[in-house]
């Protein structure tokens, strides 16, 4: 990571970013997870299931893809990987070389993400009915923004 300037001109305090993110994400997490309880999945189980599923090719993603597009380190997805294998709902296997751990969906995570996606798509709609659309597509630009400009840093300083 570069050095940061810390005597570079600010403008009238902020409070602390990242807080007001993690605080964010809080409340909107517990948000999904209310509406996908009956589902037995959390929002977090959901998107996991949801990205092992999308194929640009027709290998399953390795555990470093799915890593890289979660924008989460390889041990944090690991880690949230193993309650769905233990549910039987994805199964982490070889993947096209020695390194590499493929992560497969199961037929059992199929059905488990088909009988979630409705749910999803309410809290979806629960989140554009509180928030407002025009709002919340501000916050994706903002946020795809971010990340790409935050992204570009973090290359940079490689």
């Amino acid at each position: 990571m570069s050095p940061v300037n810390v005597n570079a001109a600010s403008h009238a305090p902020l409070g602390c970013t990242c807080f007001k993110l993690r605080s964010l994400t809080r409340r909107v997490t517990q948000l999904y997870d209310q509406v996908l309880a009956p589902s037995g999945l959390t929002v977090t189980q959901y998107s996991l299931i949801a990205h092992a599923r999308r194929r640009d090719d027709a290998r399953p993603p390795t555990v470093s893809e799915l890593a890289l597009g979660l924008f989460a380190d390889r041990t944090t997805l690991t880690r949230n990987l193993k309650p769905l294998v233990k549910a039987g709902l994805i199964n982490v296997g070889s993947g096209a070389d020695a390194r590499s751990k493929a992560v497969i969906v199961t037929a059992k995570g199929e059905d488990a993400y088909r009988a979630a996606r409705p749910l999803w798509k309410a809290a979806q709609a629960l989140m554009r009915d509180r928030a407002g659309e025009p709002r919340l597509a501000a916050l994706h630009a903002m946020i795809d923004t971010l990340l790409s400009q935050l992204g570009e840093s973090e290359a940079a300083a490689d």
